[in-house]
């Protein structure tokens, strides 16, 4: 599982575990890492990102939980810690229950989400990673070992955060729901009324619910997915903007420009600018 070929041929992997310091560039460049859920464990060091004026930076040990397709410019240069990456074919799609939970927790509405550990919490996940790594650098690893490995240290992440949780009600399920359906078919359906009639309810029903949950209305929520996946072909294709645009179902370039710079205050231009800086200046940023 760990021979250099299958190093950057991500596309054929399931689960993809490294050190933080000995994540090679064939990992972090290869385009297949889209569909992978990111776990990354920095221990006993300062978060990446800015805290709020009323919280302190100190060392300690933060799980960053990064979603598929999701841009983000975390530089975990010289940083002491694991990765974990998973695609979510590796879930048990059946348990709708458990892949809800993974969804709020990867907080899959924006780029990332962060837990911080205690000591009790790092104690317990790091017997699990142990296990889950000894049985990933087999030769003879086993998959299904794996898996139960894996969903292991979830559950374990998801009872760090249980607290922020509220009960599971139809709400959330209608959240889950929509979330599924925008992701096959946000590139040729916009309109909030399809979904709604997807789900059964109303497209009313449907925006409070939306609002309610994720303080976001159903044409925010397309329109920010869409934004998205423009951020990731910016960044990780060969195409052009103008390619870009048509791939994303705008009928020209200066719609999509509009459309972009009115979501990010941005054009794609200088989103691209500004991408392809940050990715010179820090080459080894997870991005």
């Amino acid at each position: 599982m760990t021979s250099d070929i299958k190093e950057s041929r991500l596309e054929s992997e399931m689960i993809y575990i490294r050190n933080l310091n000995n994540c090679p560039p064939s990992y972090l460049n290869d385009p297949g890492r889209k569909d992978f859920f990111e776990i990354v464990w920095l221990k006993n060091e300062d978060p990446l990102h800015a805290l709020k004026a009323n919280d302190f930076e100190v060392k300690g040990d933060w799980i960053y939980l990064i979603p598929p397709y999701r841009v983000h410019q975390l530089n975990k240069a010289g940083k002491n810690g694991e990765l974990i990456s998973f695609k979510r074919e590796i879930l048990e799609e059946e348990d709708k229950e458990f892949l809800l939970d993974i969804f709020k927790i990867f907080n899959v509405q924006g780029e990332f989400s962060c837990l911080r550990l205690d000591k009790a919490a790092a104690d317990d996940l790091g017997g699990i990673y142990n296990l889950l790594i000894g049985e990933y650098q087999k030769s003879s690893g086993d998959l299904m070992i794996l898996k139960t490995l894996l969903k292991v240290f979830l559950l374990k992440l998801i009872k760090v955060r249980e607290e922020e949780f509220t009960t599971h009600d139809i709400h959330q399920k209608r959240v889950y729901e929509f979330l599924m359906l925008l992701e096959g078919n946000y590139l040729q359906v916009r309109n909030i009324d399809f979904y709604a009639g997807k789900l059964d309810i109303s497209s009313k029903r449907l925006n409070q619910i939306l609002k309610e949950k994720l303080n976001k209305t159903g044409t925010q929520i397309i329109h920010d997915r869409i934004i998205l996946e423009a951020k990731r072909l910016i960044i990780h294709s060969a195409h052009t903007i103008k390619e870009i645009s048509f791939e994303l179902g705008f009928s020209d370039r200066p719609y999509f420009s509009r459309f972009f710079k009115k979501q990010t205050a941005q054009t794609p231009d200088e989103f691209q600018k500004q991408a392809r800086k940050h990715l010179k200046l820090k080459a080894n940023t997870l991005i």
